[in-house]
């Protein structure tokens, strides 16, 4: 298993690319593409099918980089 700092390199954002989007592997497939098709409820085997350049791996870096764009700390007054 992928460590988490292995998994986030997987994300890329290149200027001029997908309008500065988040990317996979410098691919132009993005990661709100991925998540999107998974909130849909699209499998992770159906995915794979569709982009045969995607790995499993991939996946698990889109979910674990929206996890991390949302753990926003909580001020409490």
């Amino acid at each position: 298993m992928n460590s988490r700092v292995d998994l986030l390199t997987r994300i890329t954002q290149t200027p001029g690319q997908c309008g500065g989007r988040p990317c996979i592997r410098g691919m132009r497939i993005r990661v709100n593409d991925i998540l999107e098709m998974l909130a849909e409820n699209v499998s992770v085997s159906e995915i794979l099918e569709d982009f045969p350049d995607l790995e499993l791996e991939d996946i698990q870096a889109c979910l674990l980089f929206a996890a991390r764009r949302t753990d926003f700390p909580r001020l409490i007054a």
